[in-house]
């Protein structure tokens, strides 16, 4: 089987052209037989226990089987099919059952707790040690400790909750790609740039249809809520795009998520109180920085009452604006996109159009690249001759300052069909020694942007740039990691709070002066951005800030209390809870049809239940980390290096506020925060 499947082929990067749905639950069959018979081995072999006899091996077969299940779950989210689907939910069944029997088995528990009691652990350098810590922390949060009938029914529960998360995030993207609006008519798009106009051009071609074609892919819901002066087309667009895989909405009931939802967070809560936990969120923090929930609650309160008066008033100056301006007495959701575009062209001569034409894709890529060798000392070169799932999708090698390959990325930035909306950054391979020598770190680079068209190259906006150099961020921090032990090299083993850290500082490179003259060039001219619109670029960098940050707050808020304080007698109160959570943060409140929840991937099938706020809380750290290259530079260095051995070479070895303080020389100041969103003082 070996030879035929390239899923089980021993090869630096995936074979991914030969990879076929039928190979998948063949390679992981076998993967996962070797692996329980080589823990049987392990657990039934006797004498001393020390981390190169019992840790050591478990990170080679959990390696292994990485190595075999990433392109899998990758082509899942980047070229999906109905085949795939199948093979996909089998296989991942299969590895939940294998997860869960590993994460119980007492055997390996107890070898791996002997291995604290060798003489030598205390000698182990700090990942090691930190592996072994981490392994005995995630044994306990499997149900190692459970007695039947309680071990049985966790094991149930994990099975289940990993099948509803795949089936709510696959009924996001059935419902994305099932609505479309065909026009022929181009004075309904009246008011859409030819950016915009000509993607939804390039849709309708991919149809083999006329005109244009308005979908629920995030370049075109962009263009039409931010651009098209036709109210009701926006309205039709929100309400398609804000109902999705819900009770309402065009296809209300087809996909319906409210199901999935209510099962999720009671067999979220079940499994937290079976393993000694109040409830789900008291669970998530036991791998987070975060201390409590009550902390966690007093920092998401504390930013409300701040930001919410700003808020406020950010609304205010929109509604006088739209009703004055615009002849739109009743701002409704989705007129405020539009309308806050307008307000700011008028308030800062700006408009996205306006910045496009000077980030080409090419050039934004080639500029960040060009970052990242001044501040880390490192490059990335494109290779040709690497296997990919899709024509658009580029590779490259990074070197080290001594042209040593050490570490290489997959690329893929266009929106297209069958690919998951949004932008993500995960492991294809991680960094581990072995006897072989060592295995460099792989990472998956993805977004959606809007791809070329017949006349124009792929033209980012702001936004765009900032999400680029963003995923880019959590790809240096699995680049460039200098730890042998993949479960606490890169992004692995880091604390789920933390863990954005690297990507939300790599954002704040997007908005200097110095960085953007890298790459900020008119596709046509050649032009840099010149000073005046760089100048009005800063002034609206805190435009509506207010209102955008509680959002956030709406997110979080909304997900933390969501698990904090579910009642099985009750059932999750969803719509409910997040009324109560809008009367005391939101400022602009959708209609009563508005199911936002039922498409909020993060949280359902991402990830970050009970963990939304992690995105606010290392905004704290990164916005202080970042105000150290202000102090001293940009380019500076000797700070990046500093950055990068204290933060992005150690990963998960050790806590991130310790790596924290090792950079910045204190703990984190929370008011770099505010800061950043313009709202100190």
């Amino acid at each position: 089987m070996q030879a035929t499947n390239p899923l089980l082929r021993e090869t630096e990067l995936p074979a991914f052209s030969a990879i076929l749905p039928e190979h998948v639950e063949p390679a992981i069959a076998a993967i996962l037989a070797d692996y329980r018979a080589d823990i049987d081995r392990l657990t039934a072999a006797t004498g001393p226990r020390d981390f190169a006899n019992t840790m050591l091996p478990q990170e080679a077969l959990e390696e292994r089987l990485g190595r075999a299940w990433s392109p899998v779950s990758h082509l899942h989210s980047v070229k999906d099919s109905d085949a795939l689907r199948k093979a996909y939910s089998a296989a991942l069944e299969a590895l939940t059952d294998h997860s869960t029997e590993l994460g119980q088995n007492r055997a390996l528990y107890a070898a791996v707790e002997a291995v604290t009691r060798d003489a030598g652990y205390a000698a182990l350098d700090r990942p090691a040690r930190t592996l072994t810590e981490h392994a005995l922390r995630d044994f306990r949060l499997s149900g190692v400790a459970l007695e039947e009938p309680a071990r049985s029914r966790f094991k149930t529960i994990a099975n289940e909750l990993s099948r509803l998360a795949t089936e709510f995030e696959e009924a996001v993207l059935d419902a994305t790609e099932a609505w479309t609006e065909h026009v022929t008519d181009a004075a309904l798009l009246a008011g859409i740039p030819e950016s915009g106009r000509g993607v939804l051009r390039e849709y309708a071609r991919e149809k083999e249809l006329d005109g244009w074609l308005v979908t629920l892919k995030q370049p075109s819901v962009q263009a039409v809520l931010t651009h098209a002066d036709d109210r009701n087309l926006r309205e039709r667009v929100y309400a398609a795009y804000a109902t999705r895989a819900s009770d309402e909405g065009p296809h209300a009931g087809r996909y319906d998520n409210t199901g999935r939802i209510a099962e999720i967070l009671a067999l979220r809560h079940e499994a937290a109180q079976l393993l000694g936990f109040a409830d789900a969120a008291e669970e998530s923090l036991a791998t987070k920085m975060a201390p409590s929930p009550a902390k966690v609650l007093d920092f998401l309160h504390d930013l409300a009452r701040r930001a919410k008066p700003v808020a406020e008033q950010d609304l205010a100056e929109l509604r006088a604006f739209a009703a004055q301006e615009l002849a739109i007495a009743d701002l409704q959701p989705w007129d405020v996109g539009y309308a806050s575009e307008k307000l700011r062209e008028r308030r800062y001569e700006l408009n996205e159009e306006e910045l496009k034409p000077y980030f080409p894709l090419d050039a934004v890529i080639g500029g960040l690249f060009a970052i990242t060798e001044r501040v880390f000392g490192v490059t990335l070169q494109q290779r040709e001759d690497v296997d990919v799932w899709h024509p658009d999708v580029r590779y490259y090698d990074v070197l080290d300052g001594r042209g040593r390959h050490i570490a290489g990325t997959y690329v893929d930035l266009y929106a297209r069909s069958a690919k998951r909306g949004g932008a993500w950054m995960d492991v294809c391979r991680s960094r581990f020694r072995d006897a072989d020598g060592t295995h460099r770190p792989i990472a998956y680079l993805t977004c959606n942007f809007a791809p070329p068209t017949a006349t124009t190259p792929s033209l980012l906006t702001h936004d765009d740039v900032l999400t680029l150099f963003h995923e880019f961020g959590h790809g240096l921090h699995h680049l460039l990691t200098e730890v042998d032990y993949p479960s606490v090299s890169g992004i692995s083993g880091v604390e789920w709070d933390a863990v954005e850290l690297p990507s939300q500082f790599m954002e704040n490179f997007g908005w200097q002066r110095e960085t953007l003259d890298l790459f900020a060039r008119h596709w046509q001219t050649g032009e840099t951005l010149p000073q005046a619109l760089f100048e009005r670029m800063q002034a609206a960098r805190h435009f509506q800030a207010g209102m955008f940050l509680v959002r956030q707050l709406e997110f979080a808020l909304f997900d933390f209390r969501l698990h904090r304080e579910f009642d099985p007698a009750r059932g999750p109160r969803t719509l409910a809870l997040l009324d109560e959570v809008r009367a005391e943060v939101a400022v602009v409140r959708p209609p009563a049809w508005q199911r936002f929840p039922h498409s909020f991937t993060h949280i359902f099938a991402g990830g970050y239940g009970a963990g939304y706020y992690s995105y606010l809380w290392a905004e704290v750290l990164s916005a202080d980390a970042f105000g150290r290259f202000e102090d001293e530079g940009v380019f500076n260095r000797a700070t990046g290096e500093s950055f990068r051995r204290e933060v992005l070479a150690v990963g998960g070895s050790r806590p991130a506020l310790e790596s924290f303080v090792a950079f910045r020389g204190r703990e984190p100041d929370a008011t770099a925060l505010l800061k950043s969103y313009g709202l100190a003082g």
